[in-house]
């Protein structure tokens, strides 16, 4: 970036380049100004009925999270019957109460109480950027990205009736698979990141991409996440359908099983990565918190495939010195006491 602002602080007339000022600029015709909102909307209109949903009367809750998705749903569904209720909604880069603005449980405690207290269907949340989403059912429940990511594709495959490849990365877990194989369409699984899942949903006219963080991508739009369309799918889903988010739910559950989920980042010395990578790799436990082992491998960091369907995704956060930790299985119980062992057992294998 220095070298940016070096080349631009160097610029006058000697060297050949006029300056101007952004008033004479726009008098010269030199400068357009356009508002990227019109287009935007005219392309989600193209994907959403939007005015459905306005006549929905649904009431919602939507927590921008001080992010740029403030504004938004209010200005797209907004002016009906449906109700919408923002919080957070002033742009603040700050973003404060939050290490990371990111729409995850532990951070929607404002969202959760609020949905409650004024007895909302659903609530949603974007992080700062607005790309990513996070849902909370009528009863203040986070509902995991993984869960997330198959009620998308129950949607589009379901509802909607269409058809084509799901995109996942390898830490989205085992409900896209049993999704895939009651729908008849294919799956596919990548590591994680859109620089992977992008090329992956353009290959084959893929339906759905996305990845655990809560970022999701759709046939017909841009190949790359969007969490105020994704918001706006759950929403028409949850109109469509008359169910409230917990019995869609469950709804899914009965027809692919239960699926439950927990992720725990451990924080490591950056000094310590290769001798941890190397220690991963070389890793070939018999169990995990009494679990038998019965596949690993390293798509993506380890995985360990465990008897009674359930996985360990074991990576390294691509952006902090975090040892990201990733279980499913089909009891949420089992699910959270093998979350506590792995952590302590990460622990004393990064000391």
């Amino acid at each position: 970036m220095s070298v940016i602002q070096d080349q631009v602080h160097g610029v006058n007339a000697s060297s050949g380049v006029r300056k101007l000022g952004l008033a004479e600029g726009e008098t010269q015709g030199l400068i357009q100004t356009i508002n990227p909102e019109t287009f935007f909307f005219e392309q989600i209109e193209n994907i959403v009925d939007l005015q459905f949903i306005r006549d929905s009367g649904l009431k919602c809750v939507v927590d921008p999270m001080h992010g740029a998705g403030g504004g938004f749903f209010p200005k797209l569904v907004g002016n009906g019957k449906t109700t919408i209720h923002e919080i957070r909604g002033e742009q603040n880069p700050a973003f404060p109460g939050m290490h990371n603005p990111e729409p995850v449980a532990h951070n929607l405690e404002q969202l959760r109480q609020t949905i409650v207290e004024g007895k909302a269907d659903v609530g949603l949340a974007m992080d700062g950027d607005a790309d990513r989403v996070g849902l909370v059912d009528e009863n203040g429940r986070f509902i995991t990205t993984l869960q997330v990511y198959a009620l998308l594709a129950y949607y589009l495959l379901e509802i909607r009736g269409l058809r084509g490849p799901l995109i996942k990365s390898i830490t989205v877990g085992s409900m896209p698979e049993k999704l895939g194989a009651l729908y008849g369409v294919p799956v596919r699984e990548t590591a994680v990141g859109f620089k992977y899942i992008a090329p992956a949903m353009a290959e084959g006219e893929a339906l759905l991409g996305g990845e655990e963080s809560g970022g999701y991508a759709f046939r017909g739009h841009l190949p790359e996440r969007d969490g105020i369309l994704s918001g706006l799918i759950i929403l028409d889903l949850v109109a469509r359908t008359g169910k409230k988010v917990s019995e869609l739910v469950e709804q899914l559950f009965s027809l692919i099983g239960e699926h439950h989920f927990d992720r725990l980042d451990v924080p490591f010395p950056e000094s310590l990565r290769p001798q941890v990578e190397k220690r991963l790799a070389e890793s070939v436990p018999h169990d995990l918190n009494g679990s038998q082992v019965i596949q690993k491998d390293q798509l993506d960091g380890v995985r360990f495939r465990c008897q009674g369907d359930s996985w360990v995704i074991i990576r390294f956060s691509g952006t902090e010195p975090l040892l990201r930790i990733m279980i499913e299985g089909p009891d949420i119980r089992v699910v959270h006491e093998l979350a506590t062992a792995i952590g302590k057992s990460a622990n004393r294998f990064l000391t």
